[in-house]
């Protein structure tokens, strides 16, 4: 009987399905894709395309049918959905337990609270809650967040008075009907660090800065110029938050650094993500290689940087238009620039449409390099 190539099946078609992809092939593996529109970026990729979403129960059946195993680039599937694929005896990772305690933030919260790992004071949002309420336990200024459905800062509102509360909870709600309000923190710096966990290992990324623009992370600066007391804070916390949730794959922990020397998660991504962009040029083995090699439970590869510093900047759109670099030779005429193109048809202003990265010995050259880059690129 012949084996046939495992095909490792993603649920959702982006641009972190289209990078890990990308890896499965480099492996030998195969991959399905189950997205709403076709040719996603990652849907272009393989003749293993299903275009519909987990709703459908029979397009569901058949991208199930299709793979060996599922794993997913967002935390916005629903777990009893992520449940049901597993009822078809296909396993699920992350786990749909996993999922459970991470897509909905106020649960999130409370699960990494319950096992002792530090987050902002946070409270339930609900029909009898007023401004005067939830200031009175998290202080005159906090942030409001819609509990599931949130990203790149779409579910989160800055509030510091009754106006802000009111309108707020009326924007928020219609994206998702459950809030909750979290204390603002008056951060030093906010870091990331992806975390890849099998059954058999556990593999940390270095802890990184992440710099935001309008709330979409803009800017990684590998390692972070923190202390080393900082940075065994940020790997040891980062690693109990997986475990907290059950967690197996590739995870992005943000957190926040306050006052030098204390460390606040502020979320988990249980996919690989923005933060992590860096690894595929700047360390031994990508998040996205330890992605594919941690949902089959193989050997996890290396994350030691192979340069001292790195710089990811994503491209965020500057137009609205066709999705293509409109002056590829300004920006690949730098001996050191790594450009990622994510595919995607359209652009428009401020869409992820892509990345650079540079790597080398002088953290300051490398910045300034980036920035200039990313400034003249146009897409």
């Amino acid at each position: 009987m012949k084996s046939k190539r495992k095909i490792i099946g993603i649920l959702g078609g982006g641009q972190l399905a289209r990078m890990s992809a990308y890896q499965a092939y480099k492996l030998g593996f195969d991959i399905a894709i189950l997205e709403k529109t076709k040719s996603s970026p990652a849907g272009m990729l393989t003749k293993n395309e299903f275009v519909g979403w987990v709703d459908n129960k029979k397009m569901l059946t058949e991208f199930v049918n299709c793979s060996d195993i599922v794993t997913l680039e967002n935390e916005f599937i629903d777990h009893q959905k992520l449940e049901l694929i597993e009822s078809l005896g296909k396993k699920v990772l992350p786990s749909p337990k996993t999922i459970s305690l991470i897509q909905d933030k106020y649960i999130q919260k409370k699960t990494l609270k319950r096992n002792k790992i530090p987050v902002a004071d946070f409270l339930k949002v609900d029909s009898h809650s007023d401004y005067n309420s939830v200031s009175e336990k998290l202080g005159t200024k906090f942030i409001l967040k819609s509990r599931k459905m949130g990203y790149d800062g779409y579910g989160n509102r800055n509030v510091t008075n009754k106006k802000d509360f009111t309108e707020g909870r009326k924007h928020l709600s219609a994206r998702h009907a459950q809030l909750m309000a979290e204390k603002f923190i008056d951060f030093d710096m906010e870091l990331s660090v992806m975390i890849a966990r099998s059954k058999k290992e556990i593999k940390i990324y270095p802890v990184v800065q992440t710099i935001q623009k309008n709330h979409i992370c803009h800017t990684v600066i590998a390692p972070a110029q923190i202390n080393s007391k900082a940075v065994s804070m940020a790997e040891e916390i980062a690693v109990e938050s997986v475990k907290a949730i059950k967690g197996f794959g590739i995870f992005g922990i943000e957190m926040f650094l306050v006052n030098k020397n204390e460390i606040l998660v502020n979320e988990i991504a249980p996919r690989p993500h923005n933060s992590g962009h860096y690894t595929i040029e700047a360390c031994v083995t990508s998040q996205f290689e330890n992605h594919i090699r941690s949902v089959l439970n193989l050997p996890l590869g290396s994350t030691e940087m192979v340069k001292p510093y790195a710089v990811m900047i994503n491209l965020l759109g500057k137009r609205e238009g066709k999705g293509i670099v409109g002056n590829y030779n300004d920006v690949l005429k730098y001996d050191n620039i790594h450009l990622h193109i994510y595919g995607k048809a359209k652009s428009r202003r401020g869409r992820k449409m892509g990345h650079i990265t540079v790597i080398g010995d002088d953290p300051d050259k490398i910045l300034n390099l980036a920035k200039r880059v990313e400034r003249n690129t146009i897409i």
